[in-house]
């Protein structure tokens, strides 16, 4: 558990509980991409941002397995680290965490009751809307890691695209991006090369900028805003590679190189990931020298991320694969890694993705069933193509459908909120639920 340093308490204005139905009824305020809500809460606590050393992690697929590797390497080394992921799997307080760990009630309560005032103010005293709940949040990370609990480095997930992004408010030590795809679209343009535009908009005072691209307009992009903010790209395949399996493989950047590194999360899309954490950990080696090559290699080989390819039991796989991209990667793994089993599949997504291209991707590995959750904009049943096999509930399936035949593989995919309601169940119906637990 987490504790304030050095920050004097103000007097409890509202329970945890309280605080927690506070921050989510913010989300009725929706999504409004733009800095100028964040800027003015910032300069009204005292722009806590400024005191951050921080790396930016911007993309469509893979932010939350690189900040998670990334946070694995600096703590192992010995360092105090700040992280910021969305969504939560198990629990809000999973957003901000330190070391590893997430934030405490405590400490999360009295963040809320320094903010909420702020917050409030804003409508009233300025000519801006209402804060969004990703505001909000972002601005207690922001006050948590630069005020309230002051940290050697932090790891910042952006939330929706870049530029316009709430993160985007801290001069970063290094930006990375993992990968670009097509989502979220209506908020971040509708190819390619506009995505990345938004991704690259956090460069800023020369950071050095390293990516993963397949796309030749994507890297035209990168190379070119990167240019204009005097930051130096390290491009995967061009400037460090990575050749092997997630099982082994020899990272090697100009006469570094790393040998038999061994990944603790299977699949080549996350060789890639690491390896971008590789070369950012690398770079900040002179500022951070505890990180050295082979404690590189043995945070890897521990670093897991809840919710991406994580088995919950031998065979049953659960990964939050939630646009094009990330089904296309789960199927790469599956087909890899597992084409001797007999693999069924239940996927459920919201209703702001393309479904009916990930089901027909996902169709062509197994025997797929569609379902729905309990979420504000869930796909409906009546709503997925009639091809499909329904189910009406993902714990209907699994009573139904797991068995513990080995020669099966059972995968539940689609929404990280759906993946977040199936792990939760999952472990609390474990016979070994504390050990289980012990391992959130």
């Amino acid at each position: 558990m987490t504790k304030l340093k050095h920050w004097p308490k103000k007097g409890v204005i509202m329970t945890y509980q309280e605080a927690l139905d506070w921050i989510h009824g913010q989300l009725k305020f929706g999504i409004k991409p733009g800095l100028e809500r964040m800027a003015w809460m910032l300069k009204e606590l005292g722009n806590p941002q400024d005191n951050l050393k921080a790396v930016h992690i911007v993309g469509t697929n893979g932010k939350g397995s690189t900040v998670n590797a990334l946070q694995t390497i600096f703590t192992q080394a010995g360092y105090e680290v700040g992280t910021f992921t969305s969504p939560y799997i198990i629990d809000f307080k999973e957003r901000i965490s330190l070391n590893g760990q997430m934030i405490s009630e405590e400490d999360l309560l009295d963040l809320v009751n320094r903010v909420k005032p702020v917050v409030e103010r804003l409508p009233k005293e300025t000519e801006h809307e209402n804060a969004t709940e990703f505001e909000i949040i972002t601005v207690l990370m922001f006050l948590y890691f630069g005020q309230a609990h002051p940290v050697d480095i932090a790891f910042i997930e952006a939330g929706m695209g870049g530029l316009h992004d709430s993160t985007n408010l801290f001069k970063p030590l290094a930006v990375l991006c993992p990968s670009i795809g097509l989502d979220h679209q209506a908020i971040l343009g509708n190819t390619h090369a506009e995505i990345a535009a938004e991704k690259a908009g956090v460069l800023k005072n020369g950071a050095p900028f390293i990516y993963a691209a397949d796309r030749t307009d994507v890297r035209d992009v990168f190379e070119k805003k990167a240019r204009e903010e005097g930051s130096k790209t390290y491009e995967l395949g061009r400037d460090f590679t990575a050749e092997g399996s997630s099982h082994s493989f020899d990272f090697t950047y100009g006469e570094q190189r790393l040998d038999d590194i061994a990944l603790a999360m299977a699949g080549q899309h996350q060789v890639a990931n690491a390896s971008l954490a590789i070369m950012a950990s690398l770079l900040l080696q002179k500022d951070y020298p505890k990180v050295t090559p082979r404690l590189i290699k043995d945070a890897l080989a521990h670093a897991n991320w809840r919710g991406r390819t994580e088995f919950l039991r031998p065979n049953l796989m659960i990964d939050g694969a939630h646009n094009n991209e990330s089904v296309k990667v789960l199927i790469d793994l599956l087909q890899s890694e597992y084409a001797d089993k007999e693999i069924e599949l239940l996927f459920a997504a919201i209703d702001t993705k393309p479904i009916d291209g990930m089901l027909a991707q996902l169709k062509s590995v197994g025997d797929l069933t569609v379902t729905s959750f309990d979420y504000p904009n869930s796909v409906k049943l009546d709503k997925y193509p009639e091809a499909y096999k329904q189910v009406p509930d993902f714990k209907t399936w699994i009573k139904e459908h797991v068995t513990t035949d080995h020669k099966k593989l059972y995968v539940i995919t689609g929404s990280l909120y759906f993946i977040s309601q199936v792990r939760k169940w999952i472990l609390e119906q474990s016979s070994d639920v504390q050990d289980l637990k012990d391992n959130i």
